[in-house]
């Protein structure tokens, strides 16, 4: 019994760095993995140094971006830091149909 609460504290403490600190790592860790394989050709990235462009061809380690009219600069998958816009998202593209269609309506 005494060995037990001696260690208690310590016990304790690991639990609480696993639910704080190594728990929300890993989630982000996944939800990262998970972007970077669901991105495709023709979506908005920022890598992370603040780069932004579009994806012009992917390979299994590295992406080519698009950043300015005949200017394609190769990146590593890792270095994209979050996607902006994906190419075939059919609720952004009917959303503004959507909207002209609101005005017209109210102005009738």
């Amino acid at each position: 019994m005494d060995g037990l609460t001696n260690f208690l504290p310590i016990i304790i403490m690991f639990a609480i760095f696993y639910f704080l600190l190594i728990r929300p790592q890993q989630k982000k860790a996944k939800q990262r993995n998970a972007m970077l394989a669901a991105i495709k050709k023709g979506d908005k990235i920022v890598t992370i140094g603040g780069m932004h462009g579009t994806i012009q061809e992917l390979s299994d380690d590295s992406v080519t971006l698009r950043i300015a009219h005949n200017v394609n600069v190769t990146f590593d998958r890792g270095a994209i830091n979050s996607v902006v816009s994906a190419s075939n998202e059919p609720a952004a593209k009917s959303e503004p149909a959507k909207v002209e269609e609101a005005k017209e309506e109210s102005k009738s």
